[in-house]
């Protein structure tokens, strides 16, 4: 239990930290208007975006989150991924951009894979005792 639960807190905090925390302090750097300028974005994707994952983040970390919101939170972020890579396949060609998202999106495979193995064992709460 106490494996599952390291697990899915250093993947879950990894998720955090990139996807909620950073994108807070640097979406509105040049570099991050000229990435979504880069892929055919409008800007008010970025800011809409970013909410999005910061609410994400939050619903992921925050314990007591009710599990419906946690599943959304995690179908989100996925789609995030995935898009990402394609996004960036689409406009640069299959390389590091585009394989970048899909090392998150494994990390967030498997804090989702050990929260429901938390979750089956009434451990859903995710305290860290």
């Amino acid at each position: 239990m106490k494996t599952q639960k390291l697990l899915f807190w250093i993947t879950t905090g990894i998720i955090v930290l990139f996807e909620g925390v950073l994108p807070l302090f640097t979406f509105n750097t040049e570099m991050a208007k000229e990435g979504l300028r880069h892929l055919g974005y409008p800007a008010y994707f970025g800011s809409m975006l970013v909410a999005f994952k910061i609410l994400g983040v939050i619903a992921l970390a925050v314990p007591k989150t009710p599990a419906r919101i946690k599943e959304w939170a995690y179908a989100g972020f996925g789609f995030d991924f995935i898009a990402a890579s394609v996004s960036h396949s689409a406009v640069d060609g299959f390389g590091f951009q585009a394989i970048f998202p899909l090392i998150f999106f494994v990390l967030l495979v498997v804090s989702y894979i050990n929260y429901h193995k938390l979750a089956v064992h009434g451990k859903a709460d995710l305290a860290y005792n």
